[in-house]
C-alpha cells in the first residue's frame, strides 16, 4: 500500500447515517488525486460502492455500516471529477467517460483493495461497475447496478459511422460544451434552490429537510474546478465509442464463458431512468436479475436503504454462496 497517502483517518465506528463515514485516504493514480473510504474487517471479502453523477462516496452514508455488519469490508471511491477527487478539465488525450472511470476502478482494485470485489453502483456508478466487469473481469466477483443508465439503451449507437460523421459530431459537441457558460451555471445551481429542485427529482419522498444530502452534493459543485470538469465529462460521455455503451458492454459480458453475476436494482418511481428500461434488459439478457424496489426513485440505496440491503444481500448470498449476517436476519 505504498501508493496510498493517508490524509486523515478515524478509528471511531461512524453512525450508519453519517456522510463522513469510515477511514478516509488519498491515492494517486496516473497523476490524479483520488479520494476513497474504507470500513470493516481487513480479512472480510471486499465490496466497492460507486456513486452516481454529481454525488460522491458520502452518498453511501446509510449503507457502509450495515454492509460492514453483514460481513464485508466496504470501500468507496470518489470517481475522478467528483467528490474530493481531482476535477480535471478537457484534455486532448484523455476523455472523462465510463471507460476512464472503469480504468480508475480497476487500478484501485489492484493497488488498494488488492483482491476481487463485489461492485455496487448507483446510476453512473452502476455503468462504471458494468464497464469494469466487461474489461477487467478478473477483479470483479459480482455487479449490482441501481439502476443502469445509458441513453444508448433507448437508442443504440450504430456499429459503424463514417469518418466525416464522427468528425462533425466531435466538433459540434466540443463547440457546444465550450459555449455553455458552465462557470456561471454551476455556481448558480449549487448555491440556490435549483439544486434541491433537481435533487428532488431523484427521490420519491420529500428531501426538503435533509440538509446533509444537500451539503454532500453542493460541496463538490462549489469547488472552483467543478465547471471545467463538468465540461470534460459532458464531452467525454457524448463522444463515447459504441463499445463502451451499455448494450455493447452487456453483449461482451454475455459472451463470457461464465458471465459475472449481474443484479439490477430499480426504484419503481425512478423518474430519471424509467423501470421499462430495466424490464427490457431482463427480457434481452436472461442471465441477469432485475429486482424492483417499491417506493424508491433514482437513488434506492439512499431512499430505502433497508429494502436495498435486504435484496442486495439476499442476491449476493445466493450467487456467491455466502451467508451474510444481515441476510440471515432478513430471512428469519
Amino acid at each position: 500500500m505504498d501508493s496510498v497517502r493517508r490524509v486523515h483517518a478515524t478509528t471511531l465506528q461512524p453512525a450508519s447515517n453519517g456522510a463522513d463515514w469510515g477511514e478516509s485516504a488519498e491515492w494517486i493514480w496516473e497523476g490524479y488525486r483520488c479520494h476513497w473510504r474504507v470500513l470493516g474487517d481487513p480479512e472480510a471479502p471486499a465490496m466497492v460502492l460507486l456513486h452516481g453523477f454529481g454525488a460522491s462516496s458520502s452518498h453511501w452514508r446509510h449503507n457502509a455500516a450495515p454492509l460492514t455488519k453483514a460481513g464485508y469490508r466496504v470501500y468507496s471511491i470518489d470517481l475522478i471529477g467528483f467528490g474530493r477527487s481531482e476535477q480535471p478539465g478537457l484534455h486532448s488525450q484523455i476523455r472523462l467517460d465510463n471507460r476512464f472511470w472503469a480504468r480508475q476502478l480497476a487500478a484501485f482494485l489492484e493497488q488498494v483493495v488488492q483482491q476481487p470485489a463485489v461492485l455496487v453502483g448507483n446510476s453512473l456508478g452502476g455503468l462504471t461497475a458494468l464497464t469494469a466487469a466487461a474489461f477487467h473481469p478478473e477483479w470483479v466477483t459480482a455487479v449490482v447496478a441501481a439502476p443502469l443508465p445509458d441513453p444508448a439503451l433507448m437508442q443504440p449507437l450504430p456499429k459503424q459511422q463514417s469518418r466525416r460523421r464522427r468528425r462533425f459530431k466531435t466538433a459540434a459537441v466540443q463547440l457546444l460544451c465550450r459555449l455553455l457558460p458552465l462557470e456561471l451555471i454551476v455556481p448558480l445551481i449549487s448555491r440556490t434552490a435549483l439544486l434541491r429542485l433537481g435533487l428532488q427529482g431523484a427521490y420519491s419522498r420529500s428531501i426538503r429537510s435533509d440538509r446533509e444530502l444537500h451539503q454532500l452534493i453542493a460541496s463538490p459543485a462549489r469547488r472552483r474546478t467543478a465547471a471545467r470538469s463538468l465540461r470534460a465529462m459532458s464531452v467525454g460521455m457524448a463522444l463515447r465509442p459504441r463499445e463502451v455503451t451499455a448494450p455493447a458492454l452487456l453483449e461482451r459480458l454475455a459472451e463470457q464463458h461464465q458471465p459475472i453475476p449481474l443484479l439490477l436494482l430499480w426504484g419503481r418511481q425512478d423518474r430519471f431512468v424509467p423501470l421499462m428500461i430495466g424490464e427490457k434488459l431482463q427480457q434481452q439478457h436472461s442471465w441477469l436479475k432485475l429486482c424492483v424496489l417499491d417506493g424508491s426513485g433514482h437513488c434506492p440505496h439512499d431512499e430505502s436503504p433497508e429494502h436495498f440491503h435486504q435484496e442486495l444481500l439476499r442476491w449476493l448470498d445466493l450467487n456467491l454462496g455466502r451467508t451474510s449476517a444481515l441476510g440471515t436476519q432478513h430471512r428469519a
